[in-house]
């Protein structure tokens, strides 16, 4: 690690530039997680995408990364997709796996070597970030020096009890956001009934202004030196917008599939047909299997009425490419929804036909 003096008075958002001054990053890791003598998994860890999406955007952009945990040494991930291209490539590096497998302590850790902190998500930082007393002087004493504090998904957990020094939360007045309650319902069961605190609760509690999307969307939140993102997805726009923050000049964007896919149907909220042209001309850079995965959960956890028209119609393209009984049901819940059960049933009968035989779509149309 290499100090960084940041000189009394000057601010990282000030109009002065330090062309010849490398920009550092503590990259904070849950040390929750644990495993059986079977390498099961038995606590709640960090995400290792995050962890990896977030890592090559600093690295990418010139900025030094350290890697720290409360317990130090090498932290425990939650399950995760080693096929990933961010995880693949991280699982190459022989210097990231060398930083991941001796992470520094947090209480050993200098405050004033680093510009800015990144915390990064999973469930366990629930259990032992928020309660970190190193971590909280750590997070109030960058900030305070005019530092940049970013956390993802279930990262911001790490922040609801940082106290500044006039005694206010840090978040107290601020826009943030996390993981939702909503995607707590919708994917957080195998550990929620363990959690000390909801996150959206308790940031909202702490004074906080939460801004939201919905479930598994990209959001993120920028309220000055404070940003963070609400869910995986949110991670790579979370680090760009520390990058920017840092005062260092943003590169292209590299969107990595899953990430490109989530916007696509955000776009396609908005513009459908830009959406559409674009799937058909780049259809390598999408998913349509996660495409379709995520019209279903937008419709199953929808609150208005636009959102399942709009995911039903996302569903109704992609089903002569992609089809499932899971997509054929959904659509078919959605157009019950939308008083169109003509609709309804044309998709049950393409679906039994596709399907024959398939339990859920023939109790779905005994049940009309």
């Amino acid at each position: 690690m290499k100090n960084i003096v940041l000189f009394a008075g000057i601010s990282l958002c000030s109009s002065i530039t330090f062309a010849d001054e490398q920009r550092q990053v503590l990259m904070v890791l849950s040390s929750y997680g644990e495993v059986n003598e079977n390498q099961a998994l038995i606590k709640p860890g960090f995400e290792f995408g995050e962890l990896t999406k977030a890592y090559y955007v600093f690295k990418r952009h010139g900025i030094e990364v350290t890697l720290a945990s409360p317990s130090g040494g090498k932290p425990i991930a939650d399950n995760y997709d080693k096929s990933a291209p961010y995880n693949k490539k991280f699982l190459k590096d022989e210097a990231a796996l060398s930083s991941l497998a001796n992470t520094y302590k947090l209480d050993e850790i200098n405050t004033n070597e680093f510009d800015g902190v990144f915390v990064v998500g999973g469930k366990g930082p629930m259990f032992d970030l928020h309660q970190h007393e190193a971590l909280k002087k750590i997070i109030a004493n960058i900030y305070e020096r005019e530092g940049v504090i970013g956390a993802v998904c279930h990262g911001p957990a790490a922040l609801v009890d940082v106290k500044l020094e006039d005694g206010q939360y840090l978040v107290s007045g601020k826009r943030v956001n996390g993981f939702t309650n909503g995607e707590e319902k919708a994917f957080g069961s195998k550990w929620l009934k363990d959690f000390p605190f909801l996150l959206q609760d308790k940031l909202v509690e702490r004074g906080g202004i939460f801004e939201q999307d919905a479930v598994m969307l990209n959001q993120v939140t920028i309220d000055g030196r404070l940003i963070t993102g609400q869910n995986p997805f949110s991670t790579v726009d979370t680090a760009r917008a520390m990058v920017s923050a840092l005062q260092v000049e943003l590169l292209p964007e590299q969107l990595y599939q899953d990430d490109a896919t989530v916007k696509l149907y955000e776009l396609f909220l908005t513009d459908r047909q830009l959406a559409i042209k674009q799937l058909q001309n780049e259809p390598k850079n999408y998913d349509l299997k996660m495409l379709a995965m995520i019209s279903v959960v937008q419709i199953n956890n929808a609150t208005s009425e636009f959102q399942v028209s709009a995911s039903a119609a996302l569903l109704e393209h992609i089903l002569p490419q992609f089809s499932h009984p899971v997509i054929v049901t959904t659509l078919a819940k959605a157009f019950v929804r939308m008083g169109q059960p003509e609709k309804a049933l044309e998709s049950l009968d393409y679906g039994i036909k596709k399907f024959p035989g398939n339990k859920e779509i023939k109790s779905f149309i005994a049940s009309f």
